[in-house]
């Protein structure tokens, strides 16, 4: 979505450096010119290093001369976790430069919608190989659960910056505030979480853009009062339905005509700016006034073509949310399995702690609270001719 406008990208926000001929069939480069190095021919085994990568699960009941089978699956499952989880901030971080900025073209919202629908595909990944650790039994885990020593998940650094860039607020009491100290972390992992908590977030950047959407308070469509008088249509044709309905005895009618009244409050203190001002300083809300505007209107009038992709965006952020969310519920629920109510290896409450993560850490949960505010296409207010033409591709900022 084209957003109020600054110097162009400097990058195209592809995949970094230049493509070349695909290593598998031992040619040249296919730069252009011919003025590409020329590529030795690779084997499938040297391109991947496999020969490193194959030698690195090391179980250490072996090594203590009481080998159990299943840690070799262990190892496995959460060094592919950690594999996934650099190709997730590799995407992310992709995504977060390409919003960092005063201008924000299609090009790039595509681009983006592309790489957030991949973490997504990622974390059902995440989600599906719990069902192939859970082939492992609590009896067949103990066998080798106090090899871990102090080593638990909880410890993986590039799940905390994951979390980080994501945008996860850390609340005050939460066991992670103080995460590095009591986690043990060496100096260079320590370094490594604090930097990525001290960037800036996807859910920085996608807030900053929203604020910048120039429809919003357009000067020929005045969106929050023609939005509010469509709310109000919509109340007064249910209270009419109820008034007429003479099934309804008195008791039942006053019943649902206060539920209409609190009903259209709610709906309009949340597009309030003094409410919303409240809602922020008491946690309640976390998007700022401009940018949930923003957002609700791409969500009502997301069939306008300019609209497509931000609406898509959204759909994407929403979908990691819900993803991240669902993989925290599934590992709270295989440690319950595997260990019961037992302290985690790590040293936290183990699955109490998981569970409460699920809710407590959501990341985006504003634009899932936005569905309460939408209202049916046929009662959307009409946009003026000059407006539709805008959100037609007809728009594009140039200047400041």
């Amino acid at each position: 979505m084209v957003s109020k406008a600054g110097s162009g990208d400097s990058k195209d926000g592809n995949s970094g450096g230049n493509s070349s001929a695909c290593t598998f069939a031992g040619g040249t480069s296919a730069g252009t010119g011919g003025t590409e190095p020329v590529v030795p021919p690779r084997d499938y085994g040297h391109y991947l290093n496999l020969d490193t990568l194959l030698s690195c699960q090391t179980p250490w009941s072996e090594k203590h001369g009481r080998p159990a089978h299943d840690e070799h699956l262990f190892i496995i499952v959460h060094q592919v976790y950690e594999l996934w989880f650099k190709e997730i901030i590799h995407n992310l971080s992709s995504v977060i430069e390409m919003f960092d900025r005063h201008f924000v073209d299609e090009v790039k919202i595509g681009i983006a919608v592309q790489r957030v629908a991949r973490i997504n595909e990622i974390m059902k990944i995440l989600v599906d190989q719990i069902h192939v650790l859970e082939t492992m039994t609590p009896l067949d885990f103990l066998d080798f659960r106090n090899y871990l020593g102090a080593a638990s998940g909880f410890q993986s650094v590039q799940f905390r910056v994951f979390e980080n860039r994501l945008g996860l607020k850390r609340q005050h009491g939460n066991q992670q505030v103080d995460r590095a100290s009591a986690l043990q972390f060496d100096e260079s992992a320590r370094s490594t979480i604090e930097r990525a908590g001290g960037e800036r977030s996807l859910f920085e950047v996608v807030e900053q853009w929203l604020e910048r959407t120039p429809f919003v308070h357009a000067q020929e469509f005045d969106f929050v009062a023609e939005y509010r008088v469509a709310v109000q249509k919509l109340w007064d044709g249910e209270r009419t339905v109820v008034l007429q309905n003479t099934r309804l005895t008195q008791e039942e009618r006053e019943r649902r005509l206060f539920q209409i009244s609190a009903s259209q409050a709610q709906f309009l203190l949340m597009i309030d700016p003094n409410e919303h001002a409240q809602n922020l300083e008491n946690g309640l809300w976390r998007l700022s006034y401009s940018a949930t505007l923003a957002a609700l209107f791409i969500s009502l009038y997301r069939d306008e073509p300019i609209l497509h992709g931000p609406y898509r965006l959204l759909a994407g952020l929403i979908d990691l949310d819900e993803g991240l969310s669902a993989w925290r519920h599934r590992h709270s629920l295989l440690v319950l399995r595997m260990i019961g109510t037992k302290m985690g290896s790590g040293g936290s409450a183990g699955h109490d702690y998981l569970r409460s993560t699920v809710e407590m850490n959501r990341i985006f949960k504003d634009f899932f609270s936005l569905s309460s505010l939408l209202i049916a296409r046929a009662d959307l207010p009409e946009l003026p001719p000059a407006l539709k033409k805008k959100l037609a591709f007809h728009y594009t900022v140039t200047s400041m």
